[in-house]
């Protein structure tokens, strides 16, 4: 009763605008109270009206009403404060419509704190106390509030439900258990708790440890995209380097011809005005001449005629005029067709190496690209269209089928000279570069083969280990011998098992740095398979090692 007591002067001595305890306390005429300031600044905001009322029972006041202090009620406003009297709960410490009441308060209901499993009911801070010291209650089992301790409670016997069934997978009483559940597989709630906590923290650490796993996902993937951001930012600011060079290089061409043609263009001009300037001085002393003779042949007398004849001075041969000949205006249109000649030259080299730099850029791919292929089938999804060039082959290879085979022969074919020809062992690479994912078949016959891959800056024309396919950290073979498969690689010769097969598949992953071999027949078994890092594009490559095998030949397989 005492709680009640005090619960009751909680709201008496509490203002109802500020929900606070009453500061310099009034009454206004129809008896409420309230703080000073808390009435002074409700009526200011009804200036406009003239018309004042109280925030309470609504009653209206014209005019405003007087404010003086309630002295008695202010001195036992702080009286009571010293005897441990509080502030009223504020507005968030009430339940709400969302929140879970406390079962116990009369009125305006406290939120409730913890709600009680034996007791089926919800209590706030205060009413929770008996259950912290009081004997029996000390034992009740307190949870978070909830608002279904009813669902707790045996709908037919109206029991709390204390058992769970596991052959009907659901909680039930003990008085369930002896009737309509008698002879299930019954145990305590707190039993099969504990099992199914066992499995919720087994769900959990599995859970935690995808959750681990996702977040290192997401660190690599974030640490893909600066990857990517910087690596962009890299070719972009290089290829910018590098076309700005091109630009330059151009403009200096561009400005070198000009020079030239202006040049001898000035040359030129001089000579002919040079020229011109001797024709014109020859043509006044030839007009002066004829004047002379034109004047004696008009003279009457005889031998005065006779007599000033001998005395003119003969005609002498022009000098110039034999070196002018007529011929087609054309002076410096053939440097035109010079520097048009070039500009296609670049526009066929720009035109057939853009398609390589279009396809490196899109065949750039992240950590989410599509697994490894399995079966031959996902293979063939990255077969690509290879065919050799002619360009590399070893002048005792000749090649046929639109460049898609190669054969050893006994005679030098004619090849022109190329800087990019082999001349000291029977190989010829790929006239396509290969990055990104690319698998491709080779159909063999004869021994001594070798199938490689290959940076297109290996050696040509040495014979040592320099140029050979395997023999050093630019190129990777597989030794297709009759007999058995050998890997080589910067001179390093490894023994590979399988089964023995004319067609060899070659699989690519230049990103991910994998470079597997397999043998093909009605099934595909991996033969080897390297693990590396692929510093540029690759080539594909043939070796025939054994010169006196001569009609044998490998063939680049059509796969689409």
């Amino acid at each position: 009763m005492a709680q009640k007591g005090v619960q009751l002067d909680r709201e008496a001595f509490s203002c109802s605008i500020c929900l606070d305890l009453l500061k310099d306390p009034v009454a206004i005429p129809c008896g409420h109270s309230y703080c000073m300031n808390c009435i002074k600044s409700h009526w200011d905001k009804e200036d406009e009206k003239t018309i004042y009322s109280c925030p309470q029972c609504r009653q209206t006041f014209t005019p405003r009403p007087v404010l003086g202090k309630n002295t008695m009620l202010a001195v036992l406003v702080e009286e009571l404060k010293k005897t441990g009297l509080q502030a009223a709960p504020a507005d968030h410490c009430y339940a709400g419509p969302e929140d879970v009441a406390c079962d116990v308060c009369t009125g305006r209901k406290l939120k409730a704190c913890k709600s009680c499993l034996q007791c089926l009911a919800s209590y706030c801070e205060k009413h929770l106390q008996p259950h912290f010291e009081a004997a029996p209650l000390k034992k009740h089992k307190l949870v978070e509030p909830s608002k279904k301790l009813q669902e707790n409670v045996c709908s037919r016997h109206d029991e709390v439900m204390k058992m769970f069934c596991r052959t009907d997978q659901q909680s039930i009483c003990y008085l369930c258990s002896v009737d309509e559940h008698k002879g299930h597989d019954t145990v305590s709630a707190a039993v099969e708790r504990s099992e199914r906590q066992t499995e919720l923290e087994v769900s959990r650490q599995n859970i935690q440890q995808r959750i681990q796993d996702r977040e290192k996902d997401v660190k690599l993937l974030q640490q893909e995209v600066e990857a990517i951001n910087g690596s962009a930012d890299k070719t972009v600011g290089n290829s910018e380097k590098i076309f700005t060079e091109l630009i330059r290089l151009m403009e200096k061409r561009r400005s070198d011809v000009k020079q030239q043609v202006r040049s001898q263009q000035q040359t030129e001009v001089s000579r002919v005005r040079e020229l011109q300037e001797k024709l014109e001085q020859e043509i006044t002393e030839l007009k002066k001449k004829d004047a002379e003779l034109e004047k004696l042949s008009h003279t009457e007398d005889h031998n005065q005629f006779l007599h000033d004849y001998p005395s003119l001075s003969p005609l002498s041969e022009s000098t110039h005029s034999s070196s002018i000949k007529s011929r087609p205006l054309r002076y410096f249109e053939d440097v035109t067709a010079a520097v048009s000649e070039v500009r296609d030259k670049l526009q066929d080299v720009l035109r057939e190496k853009w398609t390589n730099i279009s396809q490196t850029v899109t065949e750039v791919d992240v950590l989410l690209s599509e697994p490894q292929p399995k079966t031959r089938t996902e293979f063939l999804k990255y077969s690509c269209d290879i065919t050799l060039d002619p360009n590399t082959a070893h002048t005792l290879l000749l090649l046929s089928d639109e460049n898609r085979k190669v054969t050893a022969m006994r005679a030098q074919q004619s090849y022109s000279s190329h800087p990019d020809r082999f001349t000291g062992r029977c190989q010829v690479l790929s006239k396509e570069s290969l990055t990104g994912r690319c698998y491709w078949e080779v159909e063999l016959r004869g021994r001594g083969l070798y199938v490689a891959v290959t940076y297109k800056n290996i050696s040509r024309a040495e014979s040592s280990y320099e140029c050979l396919f395997g023999g050093n950290d630019k190129s990777w073979a597989l030794d297709c011998d009759n007999n058995s498969y050998n890997f080589c690689y910067n001179k390093v010769t490894t023994r590979v098992s399988g089964p023995r097969s004319s067609r060899v598949g070659v699989y690519l992953d230049h990103r991910a740095g994998i470079l597997s071999f397999y043998s093909i027949s009605k099934t595909m078994t991996l033969l080897h398979r390297v693990q590396t890092t692929f510093t540029q594009p690759l080539h594909a490559g043939l070796w025939f090692n054994w010169f006196n095998w001569f009609k044998d030949s490998a063939e680049l397989c059509k796969l689409k």
